[in-house]
């Protein structure tokens, strides 16, 4: 039996069109890098690497480059902000790749995804005896070619976010490849359908 969660998530308002016309929404590079501006490079580049682990967890559909970030929690959930509206789906769990926001940030910045704060300390020694103020360095230019043990045990650490055991309000996300019609509840099925309505009509006044 399938089991269902609730899930919810900040959309650009026009993205009901794009449910409407293509039958799913789906995250684009476009749309990172209008939203990230001057950084949009750096984030893609993270968002890849979250991409490369994610969809070993839940299958990617090819449509899909980019997971729609979520939350499981109303009160944690990015809120309405102009031109934008918030899904509050309702969709299979299976279909969700549950992970810790507070350690994606260390993903964000290349550092070390500790077990403990023992773990921690015992990396940070490393780092020190190689004269590295922080893993964040690790990964510029300079240390090109260079520690790729070192490197190799930073980047298998970033695993670690997927390790979510039960639903924490406040840091735990979750990630979708798309979003769906029929996981839509009914609040916004209503707008769904003027929408439909409303281009039926245009197209019956085109012709």
């Amino acid at each position: 039996m399938t089991e269902y969660v609730e899930l919810y998530t900040r959309q650009h308002e026009n993205s009901i069109y794009e449910l409407v016309n293509k039958g799913l929404i789906t995250n684009k590079e476009l749309y990172v890098r209008l939203h990230m501006g001057l950084d949009a490079n750096y984030f893609i580049e993270r968002y890849q690497t979250f991409v490369e682990m994610a969809q070993t967890i839940v299958a990617r559909p090819n449509s899909s480059l980019f997971p729609i970030w979520g939350s499981p929690c109303k009160e944690y959930s990015l809120m309405p902000e102009e031109n934008s509206l918030v899904y509050h789906l309702r969709l299979p769990k299976n279909e969700v790749i549950y992970f810790d926001g507070l350690k994606w940030d260390f993903v964000l910045n290349y550092l070390y995804v500790p077990i403990d704060e023992a773990d921690q300390a015992q990396h940070t020694a490393k780092l020190k005896a190689l004269g590295i103020q922080s893993g964040h360095y690790l990964f510029q230019a300079k240390f090109q070619g260079m520690y790729e043990d070192l490197k190799k045990e930073v980047r298998q650490s970033w695993w670690r976010i997927f390790d979510v055991d039960h639903i924490e309000l406040f840091n735990t996300q979750g990630n979708i490849w798309q979003i769906k019609p029929e996981w839509v509840p009914l609040n916004l099925q209503a707008s769904l359908d003027r929408v439909k309505a409303r281009q039926s009509s245009l197209s019956d006044n085109h012709y």
